[in-house]
């Protein structure tokens, strides 16, 4: 494999499509069990590659070199093999920036609820604290030190004004289900659900319902490739591509 995704499960992912129309390479989707997670990473054998769930901390000691804005963020989604040296980066900070500027959402002296604590949270609690969010509070089934749980949330935080899903809960092929009832929260203007499949899971559609502000995880995903597919070729992409690839992406999955 030359470029790539690898994680877990990717039944749901859409990244080959994605970073195909962006730049003139095959990707190709790669799920790994854990035993063949160590394996892939030990053979090196790929050029550049994207990581998703749940591998995005796991990698980091693979690596020969991490980027500082990925240090500190604590997760590596994008890897470039450089004659066996591996570099680590994360691009969904970024992808996730444009996304909530994209969407008019402001962060900044908010209160926020982070639901997860995983591998794509991570870029998440980075940006909020770059953007000045005046408090946030991760939500977690079980308890856990600092996190709260969802009952905590629903009791003693339902002024929080903006709530990210940064768990899997709705994500294909279980897109049932939803983290949260949102109508305890009654000054939430804004939920963002990092979830792109489906476009619209159980908590946009009761978000929108109650007339919040409700995002997908599609801009993000489309953006943070194109970010990617710089590290991946060493050259700039026209950031119009993102948009441009965000509307056909639009069309492709609504004609599904």
């Amino acid at each position: 494999m030359e470029y790539g995704l690898i994680g877990e499960k990717l039944g749901h992912s859409y990244s080959k499509l994605i970073h195909e129309m962006l730049a003139d390479y095959t990707y190709e989707l790669c799920p790994l069990s854990r035993e063949e997670f160590v394996t892939f990473m030990n053979r090196k054998e790929f050029r550049a590659i994207n990581v998703t769930i749940p591998y995005k901390r796991d990698v980091i000691p693979y690596l020969d070199e991490i980027d500082d804005a990925a240090k500190r963020i604590g997760a590596v989604n994008t890897i470039v093999n450089r004659s066996g040296r591996l570099s680590g980066y994360n691009t969904d900070y970024s992808g996730l920036l444009y996304s909530l500027h994209r969407s008019g959402i402001r962060v900044s002296g908010r209160k926020v609820l982070v639901l997860g604590n995983g591998g794509a949270a991570q870029a998440v609690f980075a940006l909020l604290k770059d953007e000045k969010a005046a408090q946030v509070l991760t939500v977690k089934y079980k308890e856990e030190p600092q996190t709260i749980t969802y009952e905590e949330a629903r009791l003693h935080h339902a002024d929080a004004q903006i709530i990210i899903n940064a768990s899997p809960v709705g994500m294909y092929p279980r897109e049932n289900a939803s983290p949260m009832d949102l109508s305890p929260y009654r000054d939430c203007t804004a939920v963002v659900d990092l979830i792109y499949n489906p476009q619209k899971t159980r908590l946009l559609t009761q978000a929108e319902a109650l007339g919040m502000t409700a995002v997908n995880g599609l801009m993000m995903l489309v953006a943070q490739a194109k970010y990617a597919a710089e590290y991946f070729l060493g050259t700039k992409i026209a950031e119009e591509e993102i948009e441009r690839v965000y509307r056909a992406m639009k069309e492709i999955i609504e004609k599904k």
